[in-house]
């Protein structure tokens, strides 16, 4: 994973922000997770290697990392979530309720959209759509 990160280093410098051993490890653990992930959630998981890493720390480095646009965002459940944004090609996410697990969705009404909405110029978008993944759909049958 350590050439993987050196992109995330150059963004970081690019944009003036000291390169962190924690930062770093923050965009590891969303790196390791490839789903959304709240504030709690990397501080439950980096807990054992910084104990005294506050939540505001964690959230500000976040937010930071979303204005470079090293992360997406999104709300779930009423709480932000972040996870490492997607460059390599354009698509939609489908996003689980409960797990924060994502599905790339390849197909874009963006077009259909435009054509409907003659006169307006659509400059950009992102669709998110919401429900439960097999496994959580799964638990909750039983």
């Amino acid at each position: 994973m350590g050439n993987n990160l050196n992109q995330y280093k150059d963004k970081l410098r690019k944009n003036k922000l000291k390169v962190t051993e924690k930062r770093m490890r923050m965009i590891e653990t969303l790196l390791e997770g490839d789903r959304y992930m709240s504030a709690k959630d990397i501080q439950e998981i980096l807990k054992p290697e910084y104990p005294g890493m506050s939540y505001d720390t964690i959230y500000r480095n976040l937010y930071t990392l979303k204005d470079i646009e090293v992360l997406e965002q999104t709300t779930l459940s009423g709480e932000m979530h972040y996870k490492i944004a997607c460059t390599t090609h354009h698509h939609h996410h489908f996003i689980c309720d409960d797990c924060g697990e994502t599905k790339v969705i390849r197909y874009c009404p963006v077009e259909t959209w435009q054509s409907e909405l003659e006169d307006v110029e659509i400059k950009n978008h992102k669709i998110e759509l919401y429900g439960l993944c097999g496994a959580c759909k799964e638990a909750r049958i039983y």
